[in-house]
C-alpha cells in the first residue's frame, strides 16, 4: 500500500467500531499499522501479506534473523499456528490473555519464512489490550507483528500521536488506543514439556 497514513483515534475501553473498521479495511488492504497492546505500542499487518514481514523489519530496522511474532485474537486461534499438547494448553489457559509470549513449535499454518529456520518455532501472543482484542476479532488469522522501538531506545513507544508524528512516512495507519504500558512482556519457551524462562518482563513465571 502507498503511505498515506491515517490517524485513528479510539476509547480504549470501548473502541468506536465504525472507526475500528478503518483499521481492519487498511490491514485487508494489505496495511502495516501500529497499534496498542499491553506491552508498549507495536507494528503488525495480517499474516498472509507476503511483503508485510519485510516493511515491519524495515521499519524497526531488524534483519532477517530476528523472529516476529504472532498476535492471536484468543487460545484457539494461537492452536492453530502452534502445536500445543496437553501440558502447554493448560498452561496457556491459565496465562492468556496476559503479558506472555509464548515459544511454541510451528503448525503447517505458519510460512516456513516466518519459522526459526532450525528449531521451527514461533512466537505467540494473546494481548488483553481491548482495542487490539476488538480489532482482531474480524480476522480469522493472526497479526504479524513487533514491537515498536525507536532506533537507540531500550523501551517500546507508549503513545499514538508519537508514532503518528514520527512514522507517518512508512505506516498505513496508527490505531491509537490511548496511553499503553512500556514493560515488556515475559518470553517463556514451551518447546518442551516444562516452560523455561527467556525473559523477565510484566508477566508472573511459574513452573
Amino acid at each position: 500500500m502507498a503511505s498515506n497514513c491515517k490517524y485513528i483515534s479510539v476509547h480504549p475501553d470501548n473502541p468506536q467500531i465504525r472507526l475500528l473498521e478503518q483499521a481492519v479495511d487498511i490491514l485487508r488492504k494489505g496495511g502495516v499499522i501500529a497499534y496498542p497492546t499491553e506491552s508498549g505500542y507495536a507494528l503488525g499487518c495480517l499474516l498472509d501479506i507476503k511483503d508485510g514481514a519485510d516493511r515491519i523489519r524495515q521499519i524497526r530496522q531488524l534483519d532477517e534473523k530476528h523472529e516476529l511474532t504472532l498476535m492471536c485474537r484468543d487460545l484457539s486461534n494461537l492452536s492453530e499456528y502452534a502445536k500445543v499438547g496437553n501440558t502447554q494448553f493448560r498452561y496457556l489457559k491459565s496465562h492468556l490473555p496476559g503479558p506472555y509470549t509464548f515459544i511454541l513449535p510451528a503448525s503447517r499454518e505458519v510460512p516456513k519464512r516466518l519459522q526459526a529456520p532450525k528449531r521451527k518455532t514461533i512466537g505467540l501472543r494473546v494481548t488483553p489490550n481491548i482495542v487490539t482484542n476488538t480489532l482482531l476479532s474480524y480476522f480469522d488469522k493472526p497479526l504479524l507483528t513487533a514491537t515498536l522501538i525507536q532506533q537507540g531506545e531500550s523501551q517500546p513507544m507508549t503513545d499514538g500521536w508519537t508514532i503518528q508524528e514520527e512514522y507517518s512516512h512508512c505506516l498505513d495507519a496508527v490505531l491509537d488506543g490511548g496511553f499503553s504500558g512500556f514493560e515488556p512482556t515475559t518470553i517463556i519457551d514451551f518447546t518442551e514439556e516444562e516452560p523455561v524462562l527467556v525473559r523477565k518482563g510484566q508477566g508472573e513465571f511459574i513452573e
